[in-house]
């Protein structure tokens, strides 16, 4: 796929890796540095939209953006109805999302927004649905053990150990993982 430059505004190794599978080198990487607190009784894909689009905004206005280049952000949600689950830093978070996840089904939430080189802005929301199986308490021990955990929204990564646990899913895979290629793939082809 030939494109035009494009920023990636985000650190997230799984995001680059996402966009290499489909021949996106971004051209930078500048993670945005914005509140990512929810308001109070947003709704998990509102909060999702709206992350995405500050985050392209807010990397838009870095210095190391040239005028031509395009902007790329994305934001995953994981949320159980409408409580949307932290981005695991301790293992007690992570405990405490894999026990709520445990036998149900939950919502991935991906907000994705292209901040063109004019400054015109094209967003998507790509919505995946997952069911854990439940889990017993040695399982949640021998996946906290991996610290594969850390950083993730829900305390899980799907492309890891965690994979083990999950018997279904529906929407995009990719989606899940971090960013929809197949949402990004249409979202460039808009510009042709």
């Amino acid at each position: 796929m030939t494109t035009p430059p494009i920023a990636l505004a985000s650190a997230s190794p799984r995001r680059r890796d996402l966009l290499g599978q489909i021949g996106i080198k971004p051209v930078a990487i500048i993670p945005a540095d914005i509140d990512e607190k929810p308001h109070r009784r947003e709704p998990p894909s509102c909060y999702a939209l709206r992350m995405a689009h500050e985050k392209a905004l807010a990397a838009a206005l870095s210095d190391d953006i040239k005028p031509s280049v395009m902007v790329l952000a994305g934001d995953t949600v994981v949320a159980v109805g409408r409580r949307i689950l932290p981005k695991a830093e301790t293992e007690d978070q992570a405990r405490s999302c894999l026990a709520l996840l445990s036998g149900r089904r939950h919502r991935v939430y991906g907000g994705i927004t292209l901040r063109l080189a004019d400054g015109r802005i094209r967003s998507r929301l790509v919505t995946s649905s997952v069911i854990f199986k439940r889990l017993h308490c040695d399982e949640i021990d021998a996946y906290l053990a991996t610290g594969d955990w850390r950083g993730k929204a829900g305390g899980y990564a799907i492309q890891g150990p965690a994979a083990a646990y999950i018997r279904h899913i529906e929407g995009s895979y990719s989606n899940i993982v971090g960013l929809s290629l197949y949402d990004v793939t249409a979202l460039l082809a808009t510009l042709r």
